[in-house]
């Protein structure tokens, strides 16, 4: 031991390498000239990367992967859901994980994806949060954009129909169709949104209120910034998309109460579109909340479904009036 001593002692300071201090991740657009301006203070390359969750969530594939896998341990935890057809196509299917009481309500979530990606299989992660606080957990597939053409409108389809079918057939899985709420991430948030402002009775035959709450986290709801932005690369935009696919522009059509959720490490555009949506809706004397996390991302506010005690998690249960712990 005084050996070892001796010898640590002996060893100079200035000999040891000094480990320089990490590199803070870049956050928003490189450093660049700015351009003219394309939507409020914002040149192109600020307004695309607004748009691109990669410019302000470095762990973003990360965190999809760790949504993954804790999709695959609730599986291994709940069992493999119900696996059942809402429509005539081989995409539109949806996966139920029932409650363990008959007659619970129903909560329907809208994967994101950026419209092009994403699964009901990979977004499972939430549904032990829902099934041990008594509720009925549905995640729904549907058709990506370009299977769709670089057309938002059969998504949005595919989304109403998969929310009639499950009204209409609450009952062969035990379900209460009579409490029956939506939620949805990012593009997800988006087409939620969407089938808020539907006319449900015209349009689907069931009741205007077959909706009775939804939770938009981290959404787009006036697609104007978005049709400028390089996402139309992949979404062939039009006048009467722009227009039919803003629910912002229908909330006479908004029958239900909504939460808006964001997160303040989220893109500045995903941050105002929540509020802008949020203080619309209030303005049209609309049920709206509206919850701010802060330091949450883009990804985190959508891992958050799964946590009672995460905002996008608790607002829902608080939707729902089902308690944090079953």
């Amino acid at each position: 031991m005084t050996l070892l001593g001796g010898a640590a002692a002996a060893w100079p300071m200035s000999a040891r390498a000094q480990t320089p201090d990490p590199i803070p991740c870049q956050l928003g657009p490189s450093p660049h000239q700015k351009g003219p301006l394309v939507w409020m203070d914002m040149d192109q390359i600020e307004l695309d990367a607004a748009y691109d969750q990669r410019f302000y969530a470095p762990m973003g594939d990360q965190i999809q992967n760790r949504v993954a896998s804790n999709s695959n341990a609730v599986r291994a935890r709940l069992g493999e859901p119900l696996r059942l057809s809402y429509g005539p196509s081989e995409l539109e299917k949806l996966d139920v994980y029932r409650a363990r009481k008959p007659n619970a309500p129903i909560f329907l979530f809208v994967h994101g994806g950026s419209w092009r990606g994403g699964s009901a299989r990979n977004n499972a992660y939430s549904a032990e949060m829902f099934v041990n606080a008594g509720s009925n957990f549905i995640a729904i597939d549907f058709i990506d954009i370009n299977q769709a053409g670089g057309d938002l409108r059969p998504m949005a389809a595919q989304v109403r129909s998969a929310i009639a079918w499950t009204y209409k057939n609450a009952a062969s899985f035990g379900a209460d169709a009579n409490r029956l709420y939506i939620g949805g991430r990012s593009s997800g948030a988006h087409l939620t949104a969407v089938a808020l402002v539907t006319d449900w009775e015209r349009d689907h035959g069931v009741p205007a209120d077959v909706v009775k709450g939804g939770i938009c986290s981290s959404g787009m709801y006036d697609l104007k910034p978005v049709r400028i932005s390089k996402r139309s690369s992949f979404v062939r935009f039009t006048d009467e998309m722009e227009q039919t696919m803003s629910p912002q522009r229908h909330l006479n059509q908004l029958r239900a109460p909504v939460i808006v959720t964001y997160g303040t490490n989220e893109t500045p555009e995903f941050q105002r579109q929540a509020r802008d949506f949020a203080a619309a809706a209030k303005a049209a004397g609309k049920s709206v909340e509206l919850i701010e996390a802060p330091n949450y991302n883009h990804y985190e506010m959508g891992e958050s479904y799964g946590n009672p005690y995460g905002p996008s998690g608790r607002a829902a249960l608080a939707l729902m009036q089902l308690p944090i712990l079953g």
